[in-house]
């Protein structure tokens, strides 16, 4: 990953978002964000973990989104993690065990009791929410070592709805990938420009390959390997679209997909597909630029 050159100022600007609020009306999708961590809520280098008892779930704004980004709507919610495609399922045990809560702050509050089977939690000393352990489920099918988590609210827990991923409905979950003990780093990063000015604090939605979603900021963390990006890691193969949208401070005035071509602003979005190759050995990252005016 290229880091932008020190010649190029830099500057945080705050997004306007709604707070976080009840479930969603019918048809539309989940505000805030999900994300994995540790288990004290810090983020792990390109989402690569040591073991799979390292992966916990966090959730609500986003990491280094501005403070007045919303979260998940309050509400109980249950998690599940697949392979990339949706087609595996990898979680082992019932849904049940499962299901978590969001306070109305938009953070993980705590899980939900099941009489035993519960998964354990820690504390993200960030936002004073809970996170939680995705363990137990199986390794991953899938070549490159990604998995998926998904999280969707326990009222759009759907077995007959169509495209369901074992009752998780893409367009109502909240998806995040990341690696167990594979290197390879595959990601998708978005960057935002104005005059120069390389900008923090700025929100792009990743769409996946199963038609789910998540939303990420662009942040200065050289910890994580993020030099002013939204970054989407571990992606799958196939085709993804990112979506960005004009935020206070930043009217669209090009985006440009990883290919060089101008994405089609229509209102005040734009959305550019992305099409990820069959990674098996090098490391690849494939941007989109934002120029703001």
């Amino acid at each position: 990953m290229a880091v932008i050159p020190s010649a190029i100022a830099i500057v945080a600007v705050g997004l306007l978002a709604p707070p976080a609020s009840s479930a969603p009306p019918a048809g539309s999708q989940l505000s805030g964000a999900i994300f994995t961590t540790d288990g004290s809520g810090v983020p792990v280098n390109l989402n690569i973990y040591e073991a799979k008892e390292d992966v916990y779930l966090n959730g609500g704004p986003g990491i280094n989104a501005p403070d007045n980004a919303a979260g998940l709507p309050a509400g109980d919610y249950y998690f599940q993690v697949t392979d990339p495609s949706g087609k595996t399922l990898l979680s082992s045990d019932a849904i049940e065990c499962r299901r978590f809560t969001v306070n109305a702050s938009g953070v993980i509050e705590d899980v939900v009791a099941a009489g035993g089977c519960e998964h354990a939690t820690g504390a993200d000393g960030e936002d004073g929410g809970a996170t939680v352990q995705l363990f137990p489920y199986a390794d991953t099918p899938n070549n490159g070592g990604v998995y998926k988590v998904w999280v969707t609210p326990v009222e759009r827990y759907d077995c007959s709805a169509p495209g369901n991923k074992y009752c998780f409905v893409p367009r109502y979950s909240k998806v995040d990938n990341f690696k167990v003990r594979n290197p390879l780093i595959v990601e998708i990063d978005v960057r935002f420009f104005k005059n120069g000015v390389a900008l923090d604090g700025y929100a792009a939605e990743w769409t996946d390959t199963n038609g789910a979603h998540n939303i990420k900021f662009s942040e200065w963390n050289p910890d994580v390997l993020a030099y002013h990006e939204a970054h989407f890691e571990a992606t799958e193969q196939g085709t993804h679209s990112i979506k960005v949208s004009g935020q206070p401070g930043c009217g669209l005035g090009a985006v440009v997909g990883p290919d060089g071509a101008l994405a089609k602003i229509k209102g005040s979005s734009a959305t550019v597909s992305v099409t990820v190759a069959d990674h098996n050995e090098g490391d690849y990252t494939y941007r989109v630029d934002v120029t703001c005016k």
